[in-house]
């Protein structure tokens, strides 16, 4: 599907979540530091976009993981200038690791992402 829109000429953003693997609230709720837990929960977003990535550059499509909390040698720090560079250029800009801050939902950095963008 998002082959299909990029095909179309439609920039494309994801903010991705990570759910899946760790949720930070879950993990408080569990008895563990909310901070550290929402630090995993954002880690685990961070997992997700590169097997977006990797999915995405094995159907010939170009994409770029950004990150809200630097990861250098992984993937790119967010800038919503450097972000916008990218969709211009045709690439699929995957936002990874939410606002960057504890207590924030990934639905938070949907918001500001796309306010931003």
């Amino acid at each position: 599907e998002v082959k299909e829109l990029v095909e179309l000429g439609v920039q494309v953003g994801v903010v991705i979540g990570g759910g899946n693997l760790f949720r930070g609230a879950g993990l408080a709720e569990a008895g563990m530091n909310r901070v550290v837990g929402d630090h995993m929960g954002m880690l685990a977003t961070v997992m997700n976009g590169l097997a977006m990535r990797d999915a995405l550059h094995r159907a010939y499509v170009n994409a770029r993981v950004m990150s809200a909390i630097p990861l250098k040698g992984v993937c790119d720090d967010y800038n919503w200038a450097d972000a916008i560079r990218e969709l211009r250029q045709g690439r699929v800009v995957i936002f990874s690791a939410g606002t960057g801050n504890p207590f924030f939902t990934t639905d938070s950095a949907a918001c500001l992402r796309g306010i931003e963008i």
